[in-house]
């Protein structure tokens, strides 16, 4: 008899920022799991590769082109989600994007870019999506945190930034929509390659300093990141709102030495 506790089955999610990286595995685990999944980002041939490839449940996966940074782009994805499925259980943010270098030789150009992206386009598909789950009285909302809102790393000044409001947002929506039956969490990631970020953690010297600083040893892989978000939008989560879920691999519980006791 399977355990109902932890099913996502035939709920519609909505992963923004799914294309590719962590927003890929995460709609992936979804979809795995039977729930009837929608993916978003900005082109349209990747979505389309991507959605094709994810399909392995009992729900072909669908796609909608989609800028967060774009508030006209983020009403239309609802709309759209909302007139094919007629509701949204479950919202998985994961849009962002970085530019690692100096914090005195940020273009605003370049800053906006990110802070667009990563703060600005989470809250307004979280509004959208919010206004929807509080006329139903239900929903679940998860945005992606970072490793930066528990001590900011060096050379991502305005990502890191970003990432505290996202903390800061999903504090808020949850204190100010619980009371419609609407939940919002976050998952922070630790140290995880993607194709964003793979020619960085190609770097021995990189891979060494990540395990040193990870209990567990190893860098995270992405499809390790499912089981928290099934978690957060399955009925085993029904009491948790407003949380922050670090999978880390232990990185935030201290400071490792680069030696051996």
């Amino acid at each position: 008899m399977q355990d109902k506790l932890f099913s996502v089955e035939d709920q519609v999610v909505l992963v923004a920022g799914a294309s590719r990286g962590i927003g890929r595995a995460l709609a992936e685990g979804f979809a795995e799991r039977d729930a009837k999944v929608v993916i978003a980002g900005r082109e349209a041939d990747t979505l389309a590769k991507t959605a094709k490839e994810i399909s392995t449940g009992k729900h072909p996966v669908h796609f909608e082109v989609c800028d967060v940074a774009k508030p006209d782009d983020v009403a239309m994805l609802v709309k759209n989600v909302i007139g094919k499925f007629g509701y949204i259980d479950t919202l998985v943010s994961v849009a962002g994007v970085n530019k690692r270098m100096k914090a005195e030789d940020y273009a605003i150009e370049e800053y906006d870019w990110i802070v667009n992206i990563n703060l600005r386009g989470a809250f307004v598909v979280a509004q959208a999506v919010g206004r929807h789950m509080i006329g139903r009285k239900s929903g679940a909302i998860i945005n992606v945190d970072s490793l930066n809102t528990y001590a900011p790393l060096t050379g991502v000044t305005p990502y890191a930034m970003s990432k505290a409001g996202v903390l800061m947002m999903t504090r808020s929506l949850a204190n100010e929509w619980g009371k419609h039956g609407v939940r919002v969490n976050s998952i922070a990631p630790g140290f995880f390659p993607t194709a964003l970020s793979k020619k960085m953690w190609e770097q021995e010297k990189m891979t060494n300093w990540a395990k040193t600083n990870t209990p567990l040893g190893k860098l995270g892989d992405v499809k390790e990141l499912v089981g928290a978000a099934i978690y957060l939008a399955s009925p085993a989560s029904a009491f948790v709102t407003g949380q922050t879920l670090r999978v880390d691999g232990g990185v935030t519980a201290g400071i490792n030495w680069p030696i051996d006791l």
